[in-house]
């Protein structure tokens, strides 16, 4: 189920991807979590988000584990085929000299999420300011590369593509042990992430970005460590109503930063509705095991 929702997540998005790319420029950089790192934890020695061993990657190219955590492709994989383009590689990967860099670069890292603090259990991640600060490190390599006219260029044609914000749930809100949980009320705590991410975006429009697709979150109330929580092993209602918030704040920053920065074009790409629709009519979209999916929603 999970594998399907992703697949038909990442469908959608690249749908909407191959009308927002410029035909002058297939630059893309990719920042995010678990659901598009390619392998930048693999070069974090602490880390414990990891996804290098069996059974990740066997139905990827080769049929080994790369670092990417799922069986196949990751949603930038797929965007990046739909638009036929190599899918960009880790940042850690490269040298401040590579020449991919002027193709595009993964910063996405699992574990990862909008606040600093997010996911620090698992001791190395790069969080989204970690990620940003990457990216003004390539665009520092790509100026000294071809100089800073052509560089802003690059970096103003290209399409930024980020989908994070799982994990200051998963990993944070909804863990007993960690104080967000204790301090902030839900509202308060999908407030102190909207704020975070209007400095984020900003930063990333300061340093060049002008197309910009932020992935909003999908019904993680349906994810299989929410719904154990609940006695009758049921979508929790709760958790998917933050998201929806979540998700509503995001459109209207999106919304706000498209009158801030008229030069610029930031959207939101929305597969709530449609992972859902997935979980509660699986039978339309092919075969599944029924006792994973039925009776999706408790409170």
């Amino acid at each position: 189920m999970a594998i399907q929702g992703l697949a038909l997540a990442a469908f959608i998005l690249a749908a909407k991807a191959t009308t927002w790319v410029s035909a002058a420029s297939l630059v893309t950089f990719i920042f995010g979590d678990s659901l598009t790192d390619v392998g930048n934890n693999n070069y974090l020695q602490y880390s414990l988000a990891r996804s290098d061993y069996p059974w990740y990657g066997v139905d990827y190219a080769g049929g080994k584990a790369t670092g990417r955590f799922t069986n196949g492709r990751t949603i930038g994989d797929i965007i990046s085929a739909k638009l036929e383009i190599p899918p960009p590689p880790p940042y850690l990967s490269l040298s401040k000299n590579d020449d991919a860099l002027l193709t595009g670069v993964n910063y996405a890292s699992g574990g990862a999420g909008i606040l600093n603090d997010t996911g620090l259990y698992f001791i190395q991640r790069l969080s989204f300011d970690d990620q940003i600060d990457c990216f003004k490190k390539t665009k520092e390599s790509i100026t000294t590369k071809i100089g800073e006219d052509a560089a802003n260029k690059l970096c103003n044609e290209a399409m930024f593509f980020i989908g994070i914000g799982s994990n200051d749930y998963i990993n944070n809100y909804l863990q007993p042990f960690l104080a967000d949980g204790q301090q902030y009320t839900p509202e308060e705590f999908g407030e102190l992430l909207i704020s975070t991410l209007d400095k984020q975006l900003t930063r990333l429009y300061q340093l060049g970005a002008r197309m910009v697709a932020f992935h909003g979150l999908g019904p993680l109330g349906c994810i299989p460590s929410q719904r154990v929580k609940s006695k009758t092993r049921l979508c929790l209602k709760r958790v998917n109503e933050w998201v929806l918030e979540f998700n509503s704040g995001v459109k209207n920053l999106i919304a706000t930063l498209n009158h801030r920065f008229p030069n610029a074009k930031f959207t939101f790409a929305d597969t709530y509705g449609d992972v859902l629709d997935l979980i509660e009519n699986p039978t339309a979209y092919g075969k599944f095991n029924h006792l994973l999916i039925n009776n999706p929603t408790d409170a």
